[in-house]
């Protein structure tokens, strides 16, 4: 008696483990899960893409991009052109991957000619940081 009691115990412990197993069976996926292109948002004044552009630089997901993208924009957002800013905004939101920006930035990878831009030079001179400024943190937001 004691015997079957134990194997409905063991059963229990290892039926988990099984549906588990079950629902990983056809991992990993077959193709990648889609990224929707990006798109320009629409109606937006110039004062709205401009924060927009400061936020987006600020909140990136990787720290390197973040510090690098922040301290650029505090410096060159508030006098770029409708142009600069355009290429900007494309700049930093078309590609799918943010490690992408960063190599091409810092000249690890060849920039694409979609992105090979005035913005683009700007950054990789910035990205030198010829002035050695400290930039382990993001700069303190300024009032509007």
């Amino acid at each position: 008696m004691a015997l079957k009691l134990c194997s409905v115990t063991t059963w229990s412990r290892i039926q988990p483990v099984v549906t588990v197993w079950k629902h990983f069976a056809s991992f990993p996926p077959k193709s990648e899960p889609q990224i929707p292109e990006w798109k320009k948002p629409e109606n937006e004044d110039e004062k709205l893409t401009r924060a927009r552009l400061l936020y987006q630089s600020r909140k990136r997901g990787m720290l390197e991009n973040g510090l690098l993208l922040s301290s650029f924009a505090d410096k060159y957002l508030s006098s770029m052109t409708s142009k600069q800013l355009h290429q900007y905004d494309t700049l930093i939101n078309k590609p799918s991957n943010d490690w992408d920006i960063y190599y091409w930035v810092t000249g690890n990878l060849e920039t694409p000619a979609d992105f090979e831009c005035e913005v683009m030079d700007l950054l990789k001179e910035h990205a030198k940081n010829t002035n050695k400024e400290s930039r382990i943190t993001q700069p303190k937001l300024k009032p509007s």
